[in-house]
């Protein structure tokens, strides 16, 4: 084995692995994470809250500046995550302002303000990643278009749900449950994310409306990024080609809006699948899919690369959300109980509670790596490395 030019070779392979895949993660990840504080330190402004830091990452200070508002802009060593950090933020309760400030300090310090105004601060960053996704969207939709086709079946294959079901070429679907159906794009998303649950279905057939009952199989597919998930499928070939659609400015916000609640239901309903036990918990990712697939679809070219950032950004959020202590639907979480209570939550319950809430992150960041390693096998190729 010629050692040095094996070298040379796993040099070029982690060198390559940098530039498509680890770049494009970062550059991603710094965007969300740039746009969700951004979030917080606005509407914390607003509210006339002190911002002493703005950190993209943690650790040591890589490079920053202050303004003149003296906020420290900074980039940290640690690439993944940030913070805003704000003027008594940590400091104490409400009912202990008049020990812990002076009138001065009083006026902008985080704990001072009135609890809707702490609470919009906290909610400002997920409904800013949330906001960032639908402006990328719009502009998407409205600039190079939206895929569509039409939701009409050209061909049912044989020995499948939906030849048991009743389907026929020629039927177009109008209808699936409760949502309206215009695009095939829209079939395909509401059957995969259905495995053996039974589905209603509204189809024009001959200028009548057909109902149909049909159980999606459950296969395990590669979703060519590397990674197995179980999806549900039909059976129905579309009909006709794809095309992009545009929308008018207005139009194409509403559609992005639409789009936006479409994918946290679809988020929820993978979730509630996994706790019911229906979808297997191994298709959760973790850091290095998301670098995976930052990679592949950087590789893929802008417009895949904006899709797959504002779904991103969608999952970023709607993470934040979850009442878990440390995250911010963990603060919203103390916010609601003390608006019910009227005094703030118990000292000792909160430092507890994100004792908790660190622990269940840190878990969960655990679980969902090895998921990483299993799926892209790197587990296995580590087993076999020579001694």
């Amino acid at each position: 084995m010629d050692v040095p030019g094996a070298v040379i070779d796993i040099l070029f392979a982690v060198f390559g692995s940098v530039i498509d895949y680890v770049l494009p993660f970062l550059i991603a990840i710094t965007v969300l994470v740039f746009v969700h504080e951004l979030g917080h330190y606005l509407v914390a402004r607003w509210c006339g809250v002190r911002v002493e830091v703005f950190s993209v990452g943690f650790g040591p200070e890589l490079y920053g500046r202050t303004d003149s508002r003296a906020t420290r802009w900074r980039f940290s060593a640690i690439p993944i995550g940030g913070y805003v950090k704000m003027y008594g933020e940590m400091a104490g309760v409400p009912e202990n302002r008049e020990i812990l400030y002076s009138e001065e300090e009083a006026r902008v310090a985080f704990h001072t303000k009135p609890l809707w105004r702490r609470a919009a601060i906290v909610a400002a960053g997920p409904i800013a990643n949330f906001l960032f996704a639908v402006v990328v969207l719009a502009g998407l939709f409205a600039t190079v278009g939206e895929p569509f086709t039409p939701a009409r079946v050209t061909d049912v294959v044989a020995g499948t749900p939906a030849e048991v079901a009743g389907f026929r070429p020629g039927d177009r679907i109008t209808r699936i449950d409760r949502t309206e159906v215009e695009r095939f794009e829209q079939v395909v998303r509401i059957v995969r994310l259905a495995p053996g649950e039974g589905l209603r279905f509204e189809v024009e057939r001959a200028g009548r409306v057909v109902v149909l009952n049909a159980v999606p199989e459950a296969v395990r597919q590669n979703d060519g990024f590397g990674f197995e998930q179980v999806v549900g499928r039909l059976g129905i070939v579309r009909g006709g080609g794809m095309e992009m659609k545009r929308y008018g400015p207005a139009s194409a916000f509403l559609r992005a809006g639409g789009e936006l609640f479409s994918i946290i239901g679809d988020i929820f309903r993978a979730l509630g699948q996994m706790f019911s036990g229906t979808r297997d918990v191994s298709e959760l990712g973790g850091p290095i899919r998301i670098a995976q697939l930052s990679g592949d679809f950087w590789q893929l070219g802008l417009i895949s690369s904006l899709l797959f950032l504002a779904t991103l950004s969608i999952n970023l959020g709607l993470i934040n959300l979850f009442p878990i202590p440390m995250l911010d639907g963990g603060h919203l979480m103390f916010y609601a109980i003390e608006a019910v209570s009227r005094r703030p939550v118990n000292e000792r319950a909160r430092v507890y509670g994100y004792r908790v809430g660190i622990a269940m992150v840190l878990a969960l960041m655990v679980f969902v790596t090895l998921n990483d390693l299993i799926q892209l096998r790197i587990l296995d190729f580590v087993v076999d490395l020579p001694s």
